[in-house]
């Protein structure tokens, strides 16, 4: 297996291939104007040495001078903030929809859900796509900065200058690298139950 991230046009790629089953899993992702390689051996790309089961990787996220991580096999994509259609008597955190290559996609404001102050919307701003559960949803995020691998040691239990910011349902702890503290959100908690059936019945009607 092997990692790779490459332009095409103006849009960067990330790729996961598994070599044995020919298998490509691809997320979107607007950055600078460079090209990553995470490693390189023999002639060949493969991943690094630390075994997969001992580390987590992360998609990083700011929301205000805040960092994010969500696990990477739960993101679909990650594409530029595109105009939302409001939705009425939808949950205040709830932005809308949006037609993302024909798929209705209901928008949340992950700074609203958490309750935390964000930026002003910029070119830096995103939606990250993800699964929850059988939702397909979007999270609008400040910004979307890298990558990365974090070894399962270095996550710890949430601080309580941590939760007494954030609720703690919405997080499943967080990861230490260097000077810098990561909170990793639980997806499965973002939306309640009831939640995630209203999110289901706004897509149906959008499709209507």
């Amino acid at each position: 297996m092997f990692f790779l991230l490459i332009k095409y046009n103006t849009i960067f790629y990330f790729f996961k291939v598994f070599e044995e089953e020919n298998y490509f899993d691809i997320i979107l992702d607007f950055q600078e104007n460079n090209c990553y390689i995470f490693e390189k051996r023999g002639g060949k790309m493969t991943e690094k040495s630390t075994p997969i089961s001992e580390e987590i990787q992360l998609v990083i996220f700011k929301i205000g001078d805040e960092e994010f991580g969500v696990n990477i096999h739960q993101v679909k994509e990650i594409v530029r903030l595109v105009p939302i259609t409001p939705i009425p008597r939808a949950p205040e955190f709830i932005e809308g929809v949006v037609n993302l290559r024909g798929q209705i996609l209901a928008v949340m404001d992950l700074a609203k859900r958490l309750e935390l102050p964000s930026r002003p919307r910029s070119e830096k701003t995103r939606i990250i796509v993800v699964e929850v559960e059988d939702n397909i949803v979007g999270m609008i995020v400040d910004e979307v900065t890298e990558v990365l691998r974090l070894p399962l040691e270095k996550i710890e239990k949430t601080p309580q200058i941590v939760e007494s910011e954030i609720e703690q349902k919405y997080i499943k702890g967080v990861g230490k690298l260097d000077d810098r503290l990561l909170i990793l959100i639980d997806l499965a908690n973002v939306l309640s139950l009831e939640e995630k059936e209203e999110i289901k019945k706004i897509k149906e009607e959008e499709k209507t």
